[in-house]
């Protein structure tokens, strides 16, 4: 299915958290490896194959989608921690600092947003950001992010999204 590989590093309190979308991903894409921790060491290279941190830019405008490899020779290595504690990742693991970024151009609103409250626009559940990467990393230009080769991964999210609300909101 998805030709990017992906590591995600996961905050041991998001490992903890119910409401985390981390494990769907790694059930729903193909190489697709999970750490938990907040300290990392580098990952082992793999010839032919370029590390991108997927993470906004620095500032409030958003970057121009950079001239990355081809989606075989490329992985992709996501934060899935809430903003505060993603940031203090970064910061306590320089080499991830090193890495070129890939920040994602304009999104739709978050549809975990009836889950988690996001403070500035653009801020989306860790799978969400990942899907709509590969997508632009992968799909050919002007076509459907939900309707691709991803859709049963979007299915299965806004499933958990309308399961996890119906859990987790008090009745009136």
């Amino acid at each position: 299915m998805n030709r990017v590989a992906l590591l995600v590093l996961q905050h041991p309190d998001e490992a903890r958290e119910a409401k985390g979308t981390a494990p769907l991903l790694r059930l729903g894409l193909a190489g697709c490896e999970l750490r938990i921790g907040e300290h990392f060491d580098p990952p082992e290279p793999v010839p032919g194959r370029d590390d991108w941190l997927l993470y906004p830019a620095d500032g409030d405008a958003p970057a121009p989608m950079p001239s990355v490899p081809a989606p075989g020779a490329l992985r992709l290595i996501v934060l899935d921690a809430t903003w505060r504690k993603s940031r203090r990742m970064l910061a306590e693991n320089p080499w991830l600092q090193a890495l070129p970024r890939l920040a994602l151009g304009e999104a739709a609103p978050s549809r975990y947003a009836a889950l988690r409250k996001a403070r500035r626009g653009g801020q989306l559940a860790t799978l969400e950001a990942v899907l709509l990467a590969l997508h632009e990393l992968e799909a050919p230009p002007g076509s459907d992010p939900v309707s691709g080769p991803y859709a049963p991964l979007w299915q299965a999210f806004e499933r958990f999204v309308a399961a996890s609300v119906a859990r987790w909101t008090p009745p009136k």
